[in-house]
């Protein structure tokens, strides 16, 4: 941290109506911070041991998209796990804090959150910047925790995830340019009626799609899709259907004999405040499970296949 930028902090908290055990274990699980919470959009472990991790993350800020690695110590004895940025982006110069859960009684707790930061060249514009960001994300990211412990059991039914895959009798490299050039798909897949992406990092991609369905109806969802190599793309909709709350994803893609197999991964939210609303009066979170999985699938599968005949085709 540097000796000539003047050091800021912020406290953000809220009461939770859950154990103090069952909320550090959300915050303690940072893989699934871009399920839950809005602002994360992937997370990938660069290091792990019992207490201690090196994570990269990729997240949204006053609408950029911004990634860093960050160290994490996990201490689930005090409830408590700090984090210091390795390589942060600008105009934060420097970040960390510290999450801190604090038992109120046996069902309630209190969460802080804990941040202090350096900003580039310590600009009034790049402090307010930040302290935006850091207002906006981690009242998203406390709402979404307590969201989450406050569900308890009823979380386990409302989140869920499937695959779908196909063989491919050609070349992974094929199947990556199909599913990297979602530019193209307009032109390449039936249920896709528009499509925008912009790249402004290598890498990242801010995509808006518009979706025809099966009764003939369109909409709109907008992800954000992190491209890594050439075998495995994760995407997270910052957009979604109205059914949900959260939906994220991959495609991967695993070389095998005669070609390779690629997989489509969806992990999906429910909103069950929607359910009856959109699927009709008494209908339930297993209906809206078996629509979601039903509408998803059959895109994704349709994409597969047509993935999979450009890659053959192109083998010849």
């Amino acid at each position: 941290m540097s000796d000539t930028l003047q050091q800021y902090r912020t406290l953000h908290s809220t009461a939770v109506d859950a154990p103090a055990e069952t909320v550090y274990r959300i915050v303690a699980d940072v893989t699934t911070w871009p399920q839950y919470f809005a602002p994360n959009v992937h997370v990938e472990h660069l290091e792990q041991t019992a207490g201690s991790e090196r994570i990269r993350i990729w997240a949204t800020a006053n609408g950029e998209v911004k990634s860093w690695v960050s160290r994490r110590e996990l201490d689930a004895e005090n409830l408590k796990v700090t984090f210091r940025q390795e390589v942060s982006q600008a105009p934060v110069a420097s970040m960390g804090g510290t999450w801190l859960v604090t038992p109120v009684d046996e069902g309630h707790s209190l969460l802080e959150l804990h941040h202090d930061f350096t900003a580039v060249d310590d600009l009034p514009e790049n402090v307010a910047w930040i302290n935006a960001a850091l207002d906006r994300n981690s009242e998203s990211e406390l709402a979404g925790i307590r969201q989450i412990a406050e569900l308890g059991a009823e979380l386990d039914e409302l989140v869920f995830s499937f695959d779908d895959t196909v063989h491919v009798a050609g070349a992974g490299a094929d199947v990556f340019d199909f599913l990297n050039r979602a530019d193209l798909w307009p032109e390449r897949l039936p249920h896709v009626a528009a499509l925008d992406l912009q790249e402004d990092v290598p890498g990242v991609q801010v995509m808006a799609m518009d979706t025809s369905t099966a009764d003939g109806s369109v909409h709109t969802t907008k992800s954000i899709r992190v491209v890594f190599g050439e075998d495995r793309i994760v995407y997270k909709q910052i957009a979604v259907p109205a059914l949900m709350t959260a939906h994220t994803g991959r495609w991967t893609i695993v070389p095998v004999e005669g070609g390779v197999d690629v997989t489509s991964r969806h992990t999906v939210t429910l909103k069950p405040s929607a359910i009856e609303r959109i699927l009709g009066e008494g209908k339930t979170v297993a209906d809206a499970r078996a629509y979601v999985h039903r509408a998803l699938s059959t895109n994704s599968t349709t994409t597969l296949k047509h993935a999979a005949a450009f890659a053959e085709a192109r083998r010849g």
